[in-house]
């Protein structure tokens, strides 16, 4: 009675996503158990290897199709992974056809593979493929392969089966994946969340975090080999990321011999091309490219108006400002990687990538101030100004990893151990001159020059151990170091003596240094025969010392040189899977997430590029924490196509929205700024978002194709800075296309 007690008070001292996982870990204690003795189930698997006839070298992303007695279509299949291996699971029993296939090899097939009772696993073995020596005198291009898998804890899009996604850039592709939103400046949402964690080839960049829809712009759609969108990250992944995670895997070529390819995209608002040259003989491969893209110029109309009232004198100020912004951007990538495998089972990567971007910003605003008396409804000031200012911004950074991959004869057992670091350098110039009309005079002006560096160094390994048959464990750990460092120098003009002065009321100096050790992990597994399920924890330590050289102290008194913080996250996730037959499926996904406060938002540093709307960082942020649910069903129609609807629902605590504050006057430093505006992100309070996502992809006809994308969600924002002030809006978003 004693034991049982002191369980429950340890039950209820938990947090709530926490005692989920206990019991649910109980219930699969028990039910695992009971499986051990029931040895025959609907998840038998069918496994294999295959390699070159000739050199005996694996093919990575061969295709295994099975396929029921009589029947054309595939009723299951599986790929090869990067040593050759395949294991196709959940086969049920039944009398099958099996179908090996890769570019340029001659089909190989394999009649009567029997799964039954006693017969629960079939074991292919090596099978050797002959390259194909017969010369194409017809080409036919159709549809091959699924463009959408929905697997139990991601979704995968697989360009590579869509010929409408052969030409543009990873942008172009974004738009077409379910519950990505991608607006007209490129700037990319998930599930109408824009704190995304991007990874190319599973790794992270310092690229991504200073300009995303930069990179994406360089990154040609015919070099993407499939598109992971995870909207809720299981435990191997990390916790970062409110929105969810993108993974961008790159095309590898594993031909032998030498082999290259060129590619170039034109249109009227980007440009693009890539060349990519591979070669391979025995174990041992290179692959070198290089891309770009150009974004031309492109004019965005800027309508704002702000209505202040200003209880000290009982005045009201409006203030309109009506203008246009011109921008465009540039971007190369190039890069070398190199791979060995040692004895078949043991691989060994690298790879060394550079990455430089840019962009130019110019703008022209036109600006009146209105200022009235509320008690007489008098003119006490209206002023006419123009603004102009115009920034550009340099970045190129060094991105290079090793990995090293070890298999075993079952297919299920590996261990990968990786080091991933990322050098990166930006530079950003921007100025601002605001005319008094119809003078002209100059009233304010600045130029700032802000040179800074980022480098991001990860060391992890990952182990999968297949515990019984249909059971597998994943275990891991990950260690990531980030270092910041930024140079804000500004001049400030001063109209009495026409010349521009180091002001050293706005200029910083300030260094970021972020440290987070992880631990993790997961189980797969059958709960009988009613659905496949993952349920796994990720535990993370955060450190995070940041010093100033400057303090700003005219918005915040509070301000200090340095702060430092830690604190300890544990992330729960669950997945279920129930496959409801060979074209249905339904899944329910929930994960823990959180969004720590980067440099720019903690930054005091304040930003008077425009002298009425300023904008300024919050050292005393606190992490975000989200609660993600989402509920799925997804069905296969054959050539006829196929949808997937999900429902969403997201609630975020500590949320971080950007805070506006209004002062009739304002002193920084030696100057006086009047009716400004103040931006500053603060921890508002709380978000929550309920939401359906639509995916349809619809052959009409033999050579037509109907493809939309359509999500809409209600987001409301409860406000506990200023109880009461609580917001609520609908958002949607609609694409749609069709290919011929």
């Amino acid at each position: 009675m004693q034991k049982k007690s002191k369980y429950i008070r340890t039950l209820n001292f938990l947090k709530f996503e926490e005692r989920i996982c206990v019991l649910l870990f109980s219930s699969i204690v028990f039910i695992l158990r009971a499986q051990t003795k029931k040895e025959y189930n609907s998840h038998n698997y069918i496994t294999g290897k295959v390699v070159d006839s000739t050199s005996a070298q694996p093919l990575d992303y061969a295709t295994i199709s099975l396929y029921a007695p009589g029947s054309k279509t595939p009723v299951n299949g599986s790929t090869t992974n990067a040593t050759g291996f395949f294991s196709v699971k959940d086969v049920h029993a039944g009398n099958y056809k099996v179908v090996i296939e890769f570019i340029g090899y001659v089909p190989y097939t394999i009649n009567n593979v029997i799964i039954d009772k006693r017969h629960l696993s079939f074991n292919l073995k090596t099978i050797y493929l002959q390259k194909s020596s017969t010369l194409l005198k017809t080409v036919t291009v159709a549809r091959d392969g699924n463009i959408i898998e929905n697997k139990i804890d991601k979704i995968v899009f697989n360009p590579e089966n869509d010929l409408t996604s052969q030409g543009g850039v990873a942008t172009d592709i974004l738009k077409k994946v379910p519950q990505v939103s991608v607006d007209a400046d490129s700037n990319v949402e998930l599930a109408g969340n824009s704190s995304i964690r991007f990874l190319i080839d599973g790794k992270p960049s310092a690229a991504f975090g200073i300009n995303i829809a930069n990179v994406l712009q360089t990154i040609p759609a015919s070099q993407v080999k499939s598109i992971e969108v995870v909207t809720n990250p299981g435990a191997k992944y990390d916790a970062e990321g409110l929105g969810g995670i993108i993974n961008i895997i790159l095309k590898k070529n594993n031909a032998q011999g030498v082999n290259g390819n060129l590619s170039l995209t034109g249109s009227t608002r980007q440009q693009n091309g890539s060349f990519n040259f591979n070669t391979r003989k025995n174990n041992f491969g290179l692959n070198a490219f290089v891309s770009g893209g150009v974004r031309l110029n492109a004019t965005t109309p800027v309508t704002y108006t702000r209505i202040s009232k200003n209880s000290t004198n009982h005045s009201t100020d409006i203030l309109q400002q009506d203008g246009n912004s011109r921008f465009n951007r540039h971007g190369i990538e190039t890069g070398i990687g190199l791979d060995w495998s040692y004895k078949t089972k043991n691989n060994f990567s690298g790879s060394f990538i550079y990455n430089g971007l840019g962009r130019n910003n110019s703008g022209i605003i036109n600006q009146s101030q209105l200022t009235t008396d509320d008690v007489t409804g008098n003119i006490i000031e209206n002023i006419a100004a123009l603004n102009k200012t115009s920034s550009s911004f340099r970045f190129h950074d060094i991105d290079a990893g090793v990995n090293y991959k070890r298999t075993f004869n079952n297919p299920d057992r590996d261990l990968e151990f990786a080091i991933n670091t990322s050098f990166g350098n930006d530079h950003t110039n921007a100025s601002n001159m605001q005319f008094v009309l119809p003078q002209t005079s100059i009233v304010h002006a600045s130029n700032g020059n802000n040179p800074g560096s980022e480098n991001e160094t990860e060391i992890k390994v990952d182990y999968t151990e297949p515990v019984s048959k249909n059971i597998n464990l994943g275990t891991g750990g990950k260690i990531s170091f980030d270092d910041i460092k930024t140079v804000s120098d500004i001049l400030g003009f001063h109209p009495n003596e026409n010349k521009y002065f180091y002001d050293s009321s706005l200029s910083n100096n300030f260094n970021y240094h972020q440290k987070v050790y992880a631990l993790y992990a997961e189980l797969s597994f059958p709960v009988g025969k009613l659905f496949d399920a993952k349920i796994g924890g990720r535990y993370e330590h955060t450190n995070v010392n940041s010093t100033y050289s400057k303090p700003v102290r005219q918005m915040n008194p509070m301000v200090t040189s340095n702060s430092s913080n830690d604190y300890n996250t544990f992330v729960p996730s669950i997945f279920i899977l129930k496959k409801l037959n060979d074209n249905e499926t339904i899944k329910f996904n929930y994960s823990k997430r959180i969004e720590r406060p980067d440099y720019r938002d903690l930054n005091p540093f304040i930003n008077t590029s425009d002298p009425k709307n300023m904008s300024n960082g919050n050292l005393f942020l606190i992490p975000e924490i989200g609660n993600n649910y989402e509920l799925s069903y997804d069905k296969d129609f054959a050539k006829k196509g196929s949808f997937m609807i999900t429902a969403f629902y997201r609630a975020n605590k500590n949320d971080v929205q950007n805070y506006i504050v209004y002062y009739p006057e304002l002193m920084i430093g030696d100057s006086t700024y009047t009716n400004v505006a103040v931006s500053t992100p603060e921890n508002i309070g709380i978000e929550k978002n309920i939401g359906l996502s639509f995916f349809g992809d619809i052959n009409i006809a033999n050579k037509l194709n109907v493809r939309t994308n359509v999500f809409g969600f209600y987001r409301r924002t409860i406000n506990v800075i200023n109880a009461g002030y609580n917001s609520n809006s609908f958002n949607y978003r609609l694409n749609l296309n069709a290919a011929y």
